[in-house]
């Protein structure tokens, strides 16, 4: 049996509570409100250790209630025939925009990488290029022929040519093969060979070998040898050349004609003077135009090396041609001093020398008194004042040094006493002249065949 607690003392009419309800498990009616449609959570919970609720726990419990949401049951959708067929293709990744991007630009990407690739091959390429061509032909042999060849080459080795122009120059020539076959014969050899300028006498189709030892055999060289002494005559000098060289006089004398047009002074009437001696090799089949001009050019070079202007080239081998036929190499200063003292002064030269070139006798040191009276003679330096018209001979490098620096001293004179030793006597006064040319006429006097 259940006891029923008494109601509270105090109490309003219809707020009493409704205990058979409580202990039911429902919401009993409160005055002012409406019924309950049924038990609750908080209700049914009721409060710790089966405890009822106050009703401000029985409300608040009702609020809580509420405000849950009451738990939804997820029932799993099947997908449809469009959903299956997506889900089992490939994914390219198409929502992607970045790989959208890349996508589109896929080609001309690989065309860039291409364009990069080939650059760099062909920059490679020609990059070794020179390495491997240079250990190929490291390993195979240079092309050369056999034997001493056939035929007849005359091929000329040129002044300052080196071993290597000699190898090339022999190809172009049809003499060897290669200019590496006799190039690398050259660096083989325990010493540097020695080319010496000429021509010389070879054959087609030469081995390497064969065309190095002709070069270096003195008997091939095909040479022509002139030689032009100091003081000589252009006549003499064009002479000697026909002579050697075996050509024409008058080709060569055709080519000296017209000074100017081979570079000598305006005042220049012939090539003397200014055919420089020396030796002169020149190669078989050299024109007659071709030896002219090579004597000239070294004839004003000499010139230019010396410091002589090109206004003063004539006066100044006119000058050195006198010194060249009147004294010796030991006494050339000296002798410009008396020359330059005598037009200082303006006294006559007096040279035998100028005499004979007038003459065109060469042949006599001495001169008689009809021909040192000869004022027809324009090279009579007996009659005629200052310097004879042009050059008297070919004049060399010590003669045009000595005109351009005499020596210091008073001397007017000067005589050779010893025509064979040179010995020559420089003098001041008159008297002192004619004793040394007395001394001049005693010596030939002693020496009757001198000069025939």
């Amino acid at each position: 049996m259940t006891h029923l607690p008494p109601e509270p003392r105090g109490s309003a009419p219809g707020d009493a509570t409704d205990w058979h309800a409580l202990l039911a498990g429902e919401t009993p009616d409160v005055a002012g409100g409406g019924a309950a449609t049924g038990p609750t959570p908080a209700s049914r919970a009721g409060r710790a250790g089966g405890q009822p609720m106050t009703r401000r726990e029985a409300r608040e419990a009702e609020r809580r209630a509420l405000e849950e949401p009451e738990p939804e049951v997820y029932e799993p959708r099947k997908p449809s025939r469009a959903e299956r067929r997506a889900a089992a293709a490939p994914d390219y990744h198409d929502h992607d925009p970045e790989h959208a991007r890349t996508r589109r630009r896929g080609p001309w990407g690989c065309l860039v990488g291409l364009l990069v690739v080939a650059a760099l091959a062909v920059g490679a390429f020609f990059f070794l290029q020179g390495p491997i061509n240079a250990v190929i032909e490291r390993f195979t042999p240079a092309a050369d022929y056999t034997g001493s060849g056939t035929g007849e080459v005359m091929f000329v080795i040129h002044a300052g040519d080196t071993g290597s122009d000699v190898a090339e120059n022999l190809v172009d020539a049809g003499v060897t093969a290669s200019y590496d076959a006799f190039y690398d014969l050259l660096l083989e050899q325990p010493t540097d060979p020695e080319f010496h300028p000429g021509a010389y006498a070879l054959a087609e189709e030469m081995s390497a070998q064969a065309a190095l030892d002709a070069l270096m055999d003195p008997a091939n060289k095909l040479e022509n040898t002139l030689l032009i002494t100091e003081g000589t005559w252009a006549r003499d000098a064009l002479a000697e050349a026909s002579a050697v060289l075996q050509i024409p006089i008058e080709d060569l004398q055709a080519a000296a004609a017209n000074p100017q047009a081979l570079g000598l002074p305006a005042g220049a009437t012939s090539v003397e003077g200014f055919l420089f001696p020396a030796t002169y090799t020149f190669n078989p089949g050299v024109t007659a135009q071709e030896v002219v001009q090579t004597m000239v050019a070294n004839g004003i070079a000499a010139y230019d090396a010396a410091g002589v202007a090109p206004d003063d080239r004539l006066r100044v081998a006119t000058i050195a041609s006198l010194i060249q036929r009147e004294g010796l190499p030991q006494d050339f200063t000296k002798v410009s001093r008396v020359i330059q003292n005598r037009l200082d002064q303006g006294m006559l030269l007096q040279f035998d020398s100028t005499v004979h070139y007038g003459t065109g006798d060469n042949s006599v040191v001495t001169t008689t008194d009809a021909e040192r009276a000869d004022a027809s003679n324009p090279y009579n330096t007996y009659v005629h004042q200052g310097l004879p018209p042009g050059p008297i001979g070919n004049p060399g490098a010590e003669a045009i040094q000595a005109a351009l620096t005499p020596a210091d001293g008073p001397w007017l004179y000067f005589v050779t006493v010893n025509p064979e030793t040179g010995e020559t006597v420089f003098t001041t006064t008159i008297e002192e002249h004619e004793a040394a040319a007395e001394q001049f006429y005693q010596w030939l006097e002693d020496h009757p065949d001198y000069g025939q």
